[in-house]
């Protein structure tokens, strides 16, 4: 009898550790083939080192940095000691902006800037009437601009074809930081966007929206209406090798559970469609 349960206990040692072994994971994570950040507005009532801090506990490594922690008249020794910051926290401040340009004075301003930060893109929003400099600006300094999308609220570039058809050629270094929450808003298909106009892409913001319409609110990822599994599918469809930002517009005044638990989501969404 004793040999009987020596026998069976050994059978069951060895079930689980073949069951255990059989569940690691084997290679790269599908999340590993994205640049998962956070776009600096989901932090507004934040400084950068309690932000720091709260990327630094979800393993997050890209930030973009909004001028409320850099303001725009920053020097360039301000600058070096801020990106020597967020090192130190393992981030990369990896982008400028959405800096905002309604006249030349200000475009000038903006390139000046990334110009001292030493970047060669900006998240931009100009005004239509400045498209031509902008394009002009870009020409001289090397500096891309990605135009930020914002759906239905009445601000310029409503969505990715507006720039399009602004900008009209791919190769002049104006492309887009496309808000795929308020894609939604507008009733577009994200995928088919993403496949038409790949070349145009620069940057990403990426949310759940409590509905397909104008009256539409950020939500947690996974708890709104939007369907991530082939929006990550078609990025590597199409090689997307730029960063793909969570924007969480909702609980400004306490928006870490929610980025938290979207950062996770989409991270599974990624491993799960590898």
């Amino acid at each position: 009898m004793k040999k009987l349960f020596s026998f069976i206990a050994i059978a069951i040692i060895s079930v689980s550790m073949s069951t255990a072994s059989a569940q690691l994971i084997e290679g790269k994570r599908g999340s590993e083939d994205f640049k998962i950040g956070v776009a600096g507005y989901s932090y507004r009532s934040f400084d950068i080192d309690q932000t720091l801090t709260f990327l630094q506990s979800m393993g997050v490594k890209y930030l973009s940095i909004k001028d409320f922690w850099l303001p725009l008249n920053s020097t360039k020794e301000q600058m070096e000691a801020f990106k020597a910051k967020c090192a130190k926290y393992d981030v990369n401040p990896y982008i400028l902006g959405p800096i905002y340009m309604k006249s030349e004075a200000e475009v000038d301003r903006a390139f000046a800037y990334a110009e001292r930060y030493g970047s060669k893109m900006f998240i931009g929003v100009p005004n239509y009437e400045l498209i031509e400099y902008v394009i002009e600006k870009v020409q001289k300094t090397g500096i891309k601009v990605a135009i930020h999308t914002h759906g239905p609220d009445g601000a310029p570039f409503p969505n990715i074809q507006k720039v399009v058809e602004m900008v009209k050629d791919p190769s002049l270094g104006v492309g887009c930081c496309m808000d795929l929450g308020h894609s939604v808003r507008m009733g577009e298909d994200i995928v088919k966007d993403i496949k038409k106009y790949k070349e145009w892409i620069y940057d990403i913001h990426i949310k759940d929206e409590s509905e397909a319409s104008k009256k539409g609110q950020t939500w947690e990822m996974g708890r709104g209406v939007m369907d991530f599994r082939p929006i990550m599918k078609v990025l590597r469809q199409i090689k997307y090798d730029g960063v793909v930002s969570l924007e969480f517009e909702k609980n400004g005044k306490n928006p870490h559970p929610g980025v938290a638990e979207s950062i996770g989501y989409l991270r599974g969404v990624a491993d799960a469609t590898k």
